[in-house]
C-alpha cells in the first residue's frame, strides 16, 4: 500500500498507509488526522476536505474536473495551484511518497 504524509497547518506530519482506490478524505478521516473535515462526506459539495497536494504528484493525481476546480473557489483557505478537494483523489501506486498539506482553515 502507498504510503501518504499529511501535514497539519501546525506542521505535524502524519505518515500513513493508504488502501488503493479510496479517496484521499477517506484516508485522512480514518487515520483521524486533524484538519479534515469533510462535511459532505465526499460528494463535493462542500469543499471542507480541501488540501494542498505535493506538485511533484499533478500528473499522478489526474486532472481537475469543472465542478471541482469551481468548488475550490469558494475554500476557508486560499486557493493555491496545488489545491485540490480530497474526496477526489484516488489512492494509487503512483501516489507512494506524496506530501498532502492540510490548510489551518477548512
Amino acid at each position: 500500500m502507498p504510503t501518504i504524509t499529511f501535514i497539519t497547518a501546525e506542521g505535524k506530519e502524519h505518515a500513513v498507509t493508504a488502501e488503493i482506490g479510496r479517496s484521499v478524505m477517506e484516508i485522512a478521516l480514518e487515520k483521524s488526522i486533524p484538519g479534515v473535515v469533510a462535511e459532505c462526506n465526499g460528494s463535493a459539495a462542500c469543499a471542507t476536505c480541501h488540501c494542498y497536494f505535493d506538485p511533484a504528484f499533478v500528473e499522478a493525481i489526474g486532472p481537475i474536473g469543472e465542478h471541482e476546480s469551481d468548488m475550490l473557489d469558494f475554500t476557508a483557505s486560499p486557493r493555491r495551484p496545488e489545491s485540490r478537494l480530497s474526496c477526489q483523489i484516488r489512492v494509487a501506486d503512483a501516489l507512494h511518497g506524496m506530501t498532502v498539506r492540510i490548510p489551518a482553515v477548512q
